[in-house]
């Protein structure tokens, strides 16, 4: 079995899944009601804005917030969207089988992952044609937002990569929902002890997932950050790929 194989299985398996159209449906309706809010108050200051020199626009106050709407969700749901990756098939019994086909442990992985963040780019899509729809009639600064999509793209894709991860550390999808719940808001807010003791700065400030984040969101796109990502990326998947291997050597 292929990494190709994989993802279409497990897309298939997501299309069937009642609780991902749920809270994909969720998940788009309250990013529209948020839409609808922040455009009615963008028009109702749209005029003091333009008698100001450096006003915030469109980009700023509608496109941008939208996005970081997207992400304060996917804290909840991506957990619940991974769960049952590997914790349900392991809970099932169905895992084995999956190895029995001889694919690789990181194949597994990846080929699940692809498709998590195949499901996650369409919410990203669905979620950005609401400020684009009026791009023709507003002046959108597309490099802040280009830049505060990619920040988008890469959190989720961080969080899907912890979903994962822990999904793969247990065998009850409850807890791997709750306990990516609990890594992520820890690698959210993992620096706000030193900032209230009035530290700030240094290695607790890189490790914070918020830090990156936000430069990405005010338009900044930066070498560390970006590698950041990829290394937040990278180490729940080898993790849960080295969980999968470790199974496989005791059976």
């Amino acid at each position: 079995m292929s990494i190709r194989a994989v993802t279409r299985l497990e897309l298939r398996r997501l299309l069937v899944r009642p609780m991902a159209w749920a809270l994909a449906a969720l998940a788009i309706a309250w990013l529209a009601w948020t839409y609808v809010l922040s455009l009615g108050n963008f028009l109702n200051v749209q005029v003091k804005l333009a008698a100001l020199a450096d006003a915030p626009g469109f980009t700023d106050l509608v496109s941008v917030p939208l996005l970081a709407e997207l992400i304060k969700l996917a804290f909840l749901v991506v957990p619940l969207l991974t769960m049952s990756l590997l914790a349900g098939e392991r809970r099932a019994g169905t895992l084995p089988l999956l190895a029995s086909t001889g694919i690789a442990p990181w194949k597994l992985i990846v080929g699940k992952y692809l498709a998590v963040l195949a499901w996650l780019a369409v919410w990203l899509i669905a979620t950005l044609a609401m400020p684009l729809v009026l791009a023709g009639s507003t002046s959108p600064d597309w490099g802040k937002l280009a830049a505060a999509t990619l920040g988008t793209a890469l959190t989720l894709a961080t969080l899907a990569a912890i979903g994962i991860a822990c999904s793969a550390a247990t065998g009850y999808p409850a807890i791997a929902a709750a306990l990516a719940l609990i890594v992520t808001l820890l690698l959210w807010t993992v620096d706000r002890g030193a900032q209230a003791a009035g530290v700030s700065g240094g290695f607790l400030e890189w490790l914070t997932m918020s830090t990156h984040l936000q430069n990405l969101l005010r338009g900044l796109v930066t070498s560390p950050d970006l590698i950041w990502f990829a290394l937040a990326i990278a180490l729940p998947l080898i993790l849960a790929a080295r969980r999968l291997s470790a199974d496989r050597e005791r059976h």
